[in-house]
C-alpha cells in the first residue's frame, strides 16, 4: 500500500465532544473507539504511513488484554513496556489498563551513552518497578532481554506476544481510585521513582488541560514528543484518547534526524494544529531553517493555534528566534503557550490561556537568589517567563523555609494540591512523605506568582551556594552561551567541594576546537565570561563534544554530569598535550 492511498483520520465526527469526563480511562478508550478519529503514525520524512483508528486500537487491546490474562497477569502487576511511537504501544498500554495491571512506559536507546548504558538504566526501571515481563519492539530484543535478565523478569519481543493465544475470559472492572500506570521521571537514573498514577488523577489532569486549552472543533495534535515522558505520554497520547482528538506522529530520532519534518505536518493539517515541544525543539528549527530562504514556499504555520512550551527552563531568546524565522510563514507569537507541570500531578499544573504568548518579568539576579543587592556592580536582570494560570481546582502556594505562604513576586518553592497530584511513588514512602505534606505536592520547583500567574525560577536541588550565595546554573549556562559557537545543552554549571572543604562552582563545556593554543583561550574567555555576569571565579573544564549527559526526553541532566565527572567518568581534554 502507497502512502497516497491512505486518508488520515477526520478531525471532527459526529460524535459528540466529552472532555475526559469518564470515572476511567477505560471507559474513555470505549468512547473514543466509537468515533472515525484516530492516530496517525508517520515516516522519517513525515509522510503519512500507517493509520490507526481508536475503533482499531480498542479491538487490538481487547485481543491483547486476553492474552495478558492468560499469560498470568491480573490486576496490579506492571507490565513493563519500551515506548517505541506506533500502533504497538498504544494497543499494549490500553491492553494493561483493561487488564487492571499497570502500565510502565520506559525509554528507547538514544544515540547517547551507548548500548552497555541503556542496558544498565533499563535493568534499574526494572528493578525499581519490579514488572511479571517485558514487551519491547523486536529490533532491541538483545539490549531489552539483557536488562530483563538482570533483573529476573520476564521479556518477549511485542511481535512473538501478538502470537499468544488469546481465549475468551472476563476482564475486571476498574475504580477510579485505582492506579491506571507508572510514570518515570526523565530524571530517574540512579535511583529512579515510578509515580502511580490512579484514573482519576489522569483524567482530572486531562479535563483541566483541554478545558484551559479551550478544546474544541477541528483541533488537531501533531507531536514528535518520546511516549516515555509525561508531555509525550499524557499530553499527546493520553489526552487524545479522553478527548477524542486525532493525532499525527513523528517518531522522536526522525525528529532529531529531520527536525523541520515536524513543521511540515504542522503546514499539511488543514485543522487547527496543537502541539508541543520543550524550548530545544524551538531552537533547532530555528537554526536549521537559517540557511534556508523559502519558509513561506515550504511551511503554512497559520493554523498553529496552541504551540505548546514545558518540560524545561522556557528561553524567551530562543521563542524570539523562532517568531522571527517563522513569521513569514504565518506562525503567531500568541501561539505560544508556555505551561508548568511535572510527572508528580500526572503532567499539567498551570497554562497560559491561549492567545497571550510568552510573557516575561526582568527580575534582578540578587533577588532571584535571595542575597542582597551588591551596590558596587550594575544591576543585572534575567527574564522570567509567566508559566501561565492554575488548572482548575488546582491550587499553586509559593512557601518559604519554614512553610510560610508567600504573597505575589516573592520567591519561594512551588507547591501545589489538587485531584490530579500522584498517589505516591511506588514502593517508596521515604520519598512520598518527602515531597507529599498535608495533600501538597513539593515540586522541588523555585517560583512566584503574580496576579494569579505562576513564573518559574528554577530547581532548588540545581541551586549553587557559594559563600552564603545563591547562584542558579542557568545564569552560568546562559552565560557562556552568549559566547560564539555555543549552544542550549553545551554546557552544565553545579557546585564541587575542594581540598579545603569549601565549596565552587564548576562549568564543563563542549569543546569543538582542536588547536591546543585556541582551547586555553577559549578556556579563559569562559572564565572571564561567567565572572564578569556572575562576579565569581570558577573551575572551567573542556570535554569532548557529546559527553554531557541527557535525561530520556533531551534535557540536560546537570545531576548525573556531576556524578561522572567526580568519578572519574567525564574526562576534561588535557589542556597541557
Amino acid at each position: 500500500m502507497t502512502d497516497d492511498v491512505l486518508t488520515p483520520t477526520p478531525n471532527d465526527c459526529d460524535l459528540p465532544r466529552i472532555r475526559a469526563q469518564f470515572a476511567t480511562f477505560n471507559e474513555a478508550i470505549d468512547y473514543a473507539a466509537k468515533s472515525r478519529k484516530g492516530l496517525n503514525f508517520h515516516d522519517m520524512r513525515g509522510e503519512l504511513a500507517r493509520v490507526y483508528p481508536y475503533s482499531e486500537m480498542r479491538a487490538d487491546a481487547l485481543v491483547m488484554a486476553r492474552r495478558l490474562i492468560a499469560a498470568g497477569i491480573g490486576k496490579e502487576d506492571r507490565v513493563a513496556l519500551i515506548a517505541e511511537t506506533g500502533p504497538d504501544f498504544a494497543a499494549l498500554f490500553c491492553a494493561c489498563v483493561y487488564v487492571g495491571a499497570w502500565p510502565v512506559p520506559l525509554p528507547l536507546p538514544t544515540t547517547f551513552g551507548g548500548k552497555d548504558n541503556f542496558i544498565d538504566q533499563l535493568a534499574i526501571q526494572l528493578m525499581s518497578s519490579d514488572p511479571k515481563i517485558l514487551l519491547y519492539p523486536e529490533e532491541i530484543a538483545e539490549m531489552a532481554a539483557a536488562a530483563a535478565a538482570r533483573q529476573g523478569c520476564g521479556s518477549e519481543s511485542w511481535q512473538d506476544f501478538a502470537q499468544r493465544p488469546a481465549p475468551d475470559c472476563e476482564l475486571p472492572t476498574a475504580s477510579p481510585d485505582d492506579i491506571c500506570y507508572l510514570q518515570y521521571s526523565s530524571g530517574s537514573t540512579r535511583f529512579p521513582t515510578g509515580v502511580a498514577v490512579t484514573h482519576s488523577a489522569l483524567l482530572h489532569n486531562l479535563y483541566g488541560h483541554s478545558t484551559t486549552m479551550e478544546l474544541g472543533t477541528n483541533d488537531r495534535c501533531v507531536s514528535w514528543l518520546p511516549w516515555y515522558h509525561d508531555m509525550g505520554l499524557v499530553g499527546c497520547l493520553l489526552s487524545l484518547i479522553a478527548n477524542q482528538v486525532s493525532g499525527d506522529y513523528l517518531k522522536p530520532d526522525a525528529f532529531a534526524r529531520r527536525p523541520l519534518a515536524w513543521l511540515d505536518m504542522i503546514s499539511r493539517n488543514k485543522g487547527n494544529s496543537l502541539s508541543y515541544s520543550p524550548t530545544f525543539g524551538y531552537d533547532i528549527c530555528a537554526r536549521r531553517i537559517s540557511s534556508q530562504s523559502s519558509v513561506a514556499e515550504r511551511f503554512d504555520l497559520s493554523r498553529w493555534r496552541i504551540a505548546g512550551n514545558g518540560a524545561d527552563m522556557i528561553r524567551p531568546d530562543v521563542m524570539q528566534n523562532f517568531v522571527n524565522a517563522f513569521a513569514e510563514a504565518g506562525f503567531k507569537a500568541s501561539s505560544f503557550t508556555p505551561s508548568y507541570g511535572l510527572a508528580e500531578a500526572v503532567l499539567a499544573v498551570t497554562v497560559m490561556p491561549p492567545g497571550e504568548g510568552i510573557r516575561v518579568e526582568l527580575v534582578e539576579e540578587e533577588r532571584l537568589s535571595g542575597a542582597p543587592r551588591d551596590l558596587s556592580r550594575p544591576a543585572r536582570y534575567r527574564a522570567i517567563v509567566n508559566c501561565g494560570k492554575a488548572l482548575p481546582d488546582m491550587e499553586v502556594a509559593i512557601k518559604g523555609e519554614n512553610g510560610e505562604i508567600r504573597g505575589d513576586h516573592q520567591i519561594g518553592k512551588v507547591w501545589c494540591r489538587g485531584p490530579s497530584v500522584m498517589h505516591s511513588y511506588f514502593r517508596n514512602e521515604e520519598a512520598t512523605s518527602d515531597c507529599l505534606v498535608d495533600g501538597w505536592l513539593d515540586t522541588g520547583d523555585m517560583g512566584y506568582t503574580a496576579k494569579g500567574y505562576l513564573f518559574i525560577v528554577g530547581r532548588a536541588k540545581d541551586m549553587i551556594i557559594i559563600n552564603g550565595k545563591n547562584h542558579w546554573p542557568q545564569d552560568i549556562e546562559w552565560a557562556v552561551e552568549q559566547l560564539p559557537g555555543f549552544n542550549h545543552g553545551d554546557i552544565a554549571a553545579f557546585s564541587i567541594e575542594m581540598e579545603n572543604g569549601e565549596e565552587a562552582p564548576a562549568v564543563l563545556v563542549h569543546c569543538k576546537v582542536s588547536d591546543p593554543e585556541e582551547r586555553v583561550k577559549l578556556r579563559d574567555q569562559i572564565a572571564d565570561k561567567v565572572r564578569s555576569v556572575t562576579g565569581m571565579s570558577c573551575i572551567v573544564e573542556l570535554v569532548p563534544p557529546r559527553t554531557l549527559p541527557r535525561t530520556s526526553s533531551g534535557k540536560l541532566s546537570r545531576a548525573k554530569a556531576k556524578k561522572l565527572y567526580l568519578a572519574g567518568e567525564i574526562v576534561p581534554i588535557d589542556l597541557a598535550a
